[in-house]
């Protein structure tokens, strides 16, 4: 089978096409067909070996998995003998989480691991960008900032994909949302149900004076220390990635003040609890809640494109690699 293969840190050139081994499901395995993977900003990240430190899991001087990708949308090859939850031919959405491996033909993943069927109103391409935002938006939205009807969010970065999902769901449990977005996303992040937009190149939302119960930093373009002002007394900055700096800030604010800073490591979530999600975001997108955006969709061979566009910092929605047509 065909994979996307890297064998060293870099640019997203030493990303290469690569004939391998088609997996053998085992007798508890789930042999998938994968027809649409996201590439996200994780997949660039891994690429470069950055944070360094992960380099002692991924390795030191090159990556020990070599092929990349997360979430994606496929169809059941087949399956083991001891399986009973699948079966062949079935619409699948699923994510391998750090073990990778979703930019290839085929995937084999445990029946019991992070995956769930497809919504039946999406196209491949969209199933695999509704699971890579919301399996981001769904744990903070929903079980950090446990949003209910007449709280408050700014979301800052509600034009990707981890954004825009947490606008639709953030609406769907009754807050007000605030958006802060570039003058070329206002008119797409207003359609998405956003009750304010902020224009970040004419005003900064840290120096205003509205404050939140919460602010979600989608895309780490701020840090706490910058926007801790903005939430209310008792409210909350969410921070999508771990820097050294939100690291200390969550224990600061543990022990001083009424504001907190929290952290969430969503992919790392049990596979279990990953399904449990994904099944959960594929009833809200079969009822219309949420309404995945797809930005460019590009193919295999253009991996390297699709990398380099998102290191651009100014990607809309979802970047998706289609390995099968639907």
């Amino acid at each position: 089978m065909k994979a996307i293969v890297n064998t060293k840190y870099g640019t997203p050139e030493v990303l290469k096409i690569q004939e391998v081994n088609k997996p053998v499901p085992g007798d508890n395995e789930v042999l998938i067909k994968v027809h649409a993977a996201v590439v996200s900003s994780v997949d660039c990240t891994f690429r470069r070996g950055e944070p360094y430190f992960a380099r002692l899991y991924f390795g030191l001087t090159k990556p020990r998995t070599k092929i990349q990708g997360t979430e994606f949308a496929g169809r059941v090859e087949s399956v083991g003998k001891d399986v009973t939850r699948f079966k062949a031919g079935e619409k699948v959405i699923g994510s391998p989480s750090a073990a990778f491996g979703a930019h290839a033909e085929y995937l084999s993943m445990a029946e019991n691991g992070a995956l769930a069927f497809m919504p039946a109103n999406l196209s491949y391409a969209e199933a695999a960008g509704m699971c890579e935002g919301g399996n981001t938006a769904l744990p903070f939205v929903r079980d950090e900032a446990k949003i209910k009807t007449g709280q408050s969010i700014v979301i800052n970065g509600p034009s990707g994909s981890v954004g825009a999902c947490s606008v639709q769901l953030a609406k769907h449990y009754g807050a007000e949302v605030t958006g802060i977005c570039s003058t070329a996303n206002l008119e797409f992040v207003k359609s998405i149900g956003t009750d304010r937009v902020i224009d970040y190149t004419v005003e900064d939302f840290t120096k205003v004076s509205e404050s939140y119960d919460f602010v979600f930093e989608a895309v780490d373009k701020s840090s706490f220390s910058e926007c801790k002002n903005v939430p209310k007394p008792g409210g909350v900055y969410l921070a999508t990635v771990l820097t050294f700096a939100n690291l200390f800030q969550m224990l600061w604010t543990s022990m001083i003040g009424s504001k907190r800073v929290i952290f969430a490591a969503t992919g790392l979530r049990p596979a279990d609890k990953q399904a449990k999600h994904m099944a959960y975001l594929a009833v809200l997108t079969e009822s219309g809640v949420i309404k995945p955006s797809i930005s460019k969709i590009y193919k295999p061979e253009e991996i390297a494109e699709a990398q380099a566009h998102i290191e651009t910092g100014h990607k809309r929605g979802n970047i998706v690699l289609v390995w099968c047509e639907d």
